[in-house]
């Protein structure tokens, strides 16, 4: 049976271990390393999964800002990585750890969400979506219709920006 903690559960070098594991050893180089650059994982968001006492999955999120054109700074929080180990990919666990952080964050703990990933699966079963990221500059590549968002509320996200980490006082809040 899984079981979710908050991430501060899991030891550091078992989280290194699985995204290893997962992402390969060169994932520091990756575009979303750089877009947290500097901050630290938000706790109530960031959560790791268990079975049987052993460290299965993790998801962790990222204190974010939309710097947009028309000058507006937008609060935002990366998600991921989403990692489960290899041979447990494909159990739902994943799905289980973006299903609870989803739901921390509708909470009040996040109205707008950014990750890299795949559309066909973050749109289908978590209403994350492209349409308004194309006019968004990263630091780093990425390949378009992979930058997905989702809004939770009626203010729209800005067309235009930069998506950079987080200011530290703004981060703090978060805390």
């Amino acid at each position: 049976m899984i079981t979710l903690a908050p991430i501060a559960a899991a030891a550091p070098a078992a989280i290194e271990q699985l995204l290893d594991a997962a992402f390969g050893t060169d994932r520091h180089g990756r575009t979303a390393y750089r877009l947290r650059s500097g901050t630290e994982q938000i706790p109530a968001l960031s959560l790791a999964a268990f079975e049987s006492g052993e460290l299965v999955g993790t998801i962790q999120c990222w204190p974010v800002e939309l710097a947009a054109e028309d000058g507006r700074i937008v609060p935002m929080v990366l998600v991921g990585p989403v990692a489960v180990r290899p041979d447990r990919q494909k159990d739902g666990i994943g799905r289980m750890l973006m299903e609870a952080m989803l739901a921390a964050a509708d909470a009040g703990h996040a109205d707008a969400l950014v990750l890299i990933g795949d559309p066909e699966y973050y749109e289908r079963f978590f209403g994350f979506s492209a349409d308004r990221t194309g006019g968004w500059d990263v630091p780093g590549p990425v390949e378009r219709h992979r930058l997905l968002a989702r809004l939770r509320g009626p203010a729209p996200l800005p067309e235009r920006g930069t998506l950079r980490p987080r200011q530290e006082a703004a981060a703090a809040a978060l805390r």
